[in-house]
């Protein structure tokens, strides 16, 4: 699985502007977020779709994001995980 492409993640810039408005994240390149000095969240693609990793302690959990389902479930993990 390789990181998402410009395309993919131009096919995502809604999502990645609601990820922007969350406090306390930095964006060091495109689609890439930190959480202080800690990769927080990265964007994947394969050919079943694109996928989100979402750091949760010392390991990344895998959401896709094909779907505005999907896509509201990453932002609710995302918020869980800011607010703990």
């Amino acid at each position: 699985m390789r990181h998402a492409s410009a395309q993919t993640l131009q096919q995502l810039s809604d999502l990645l502007d609601q990820i922007r408005r969350r406090q306390g994240l930095k964006e060091k390149k495109l689609g890439i977020f930190y959480r202080k000095s800690k990769s927080f969240l990265h964007f994947h693609e394969d050919p079943v779709g694109t996928f989100a990793d979402l750091t949760v302690g010392e390991t990344f959990d895998r959401y896709p994001v094909n779907t505005a389902k999907e896509r509201k479930e990453l932002l609710v993990a995302i918020d869980r995980i800011l607010a703990e």
